[in-house]
Formats: C-alpha cells, sequence, structure tokens
C-alpha cells in the first residue's frame, strides 16, 4: 500500500478489532463512507491484535467478519501493528506526526482515528469513545472535505 493511491482524498485511518466493544463502529465506518466517498472520503482500516488480542483471525477471517456482519466497502487492510516494536511504518508515522500538530500521540486502543487532510496532514486524532457519526468527527471531515 501506497499513501500516494490516495493522492487528493481525505483520509480516516482506524486500526479496528473484531472482538472489542467498539466493533460496532463499523457500522457508523460504513454509514460515513457510503455518505462522503463520492466526495473524496477514503476509510483505510488496519486490523491490529495490540489490545487484548481482540483481533485474533486470519486476513480471510477478519474480511469474511467484516463482509458478513457489517457490510462493508471501505478499504481493509491485512493486519498489522500500532504500536511496540513491530509497530507499522503508517502508524509509526501518524503517531510521530501527531505529537508535532498537537492531535494526540501513541495509539491506546482499538477504533482510535486519524483524519488526514488532502494535502497530506493531519488535522484529527480522535480516541476509540469518539464515534464515526458524532458531531466533533463528522464537522472535521466536512471541513477537511471542503478544503480543496
Amino acid at each position: 500500500m501506497s499513501l500516494k493511491d490516495y493522492e487528493g482524498k481525505v483520509l480516516l485511518i482506524v486500526n479496528v478489532a473484531s472482538k472489542c466493544g467498539y466493533t460496532p463502529q463499523y457500522e457508523g465506518l460504513q454509514d460515513l463512507y457510503e455518505k462522503y466517498k463520492d466526495d473524496g472520503l477514503a476509510i483505510l482500516a488496519f486490523p491490529a491484535n495490540n489490545f487484548g488480542q481482540q483481533e485474533p483471525g486470519t486476513n480471510a477471517e477478519i474480511r469474511e467478519f467484516c463482509d458478513s456482519n457489517y457490510q462493508v466497502t471501505f478499504d481493509m487492510f491485512s493486519k498489522i501493528s500500532v504500536k511496540g516494536d513491530d509497530q507499522a511504518d503508517l502508524y509509526a508515522f501518524l503517531t510521530d506526526a501527531s505529537k508535532t500538530n498537537g492531535h494526540g500521540s501513541e495509539i491506546k486502543w482499538n477504533f482510535e482515528k486519524f483524519l488526514v487532510n488532502r494535502k497530506g496532514e493531519i488535522v484529527g486524532h480522535y480516541r476509540s469513545k469518539v464515534t464515526p457519526l458524532s458531531d466533533e468527527l463528522v464537522g472535521d471531515i466536512k471541513k477537511a472535505l471542503d478544503e480543496k
């Protein structure tokens, strides 16, 4: 995967897990994607087993779970690590960049969200409790989409 593939899009990057109390957020993520994809929103979901072993499945099992339970059509990637010694490069970038932009730091749990504007700048980091359809997140997404 290259972020170049998403150049000019607004990105919502989320670390996900199938056996988490926040797993129902998949539904809100799908609703958000359907509502704003034609305006330039891309959702990138990265399964991770870093917290409470809540994503134990294989990539195929995770995909099947998301398809059958939430009819997910946004981009789902292979399982990665979002923290620790084996942290994926993308998450190393996101957590470092967010420190300098005042948008949080390390990932603390599943379903944390990073909002990246069309210029590739991190404009928001939202903890797990911020739902996909919250006024805060939707407002920030609309603002990012309006910036051309």
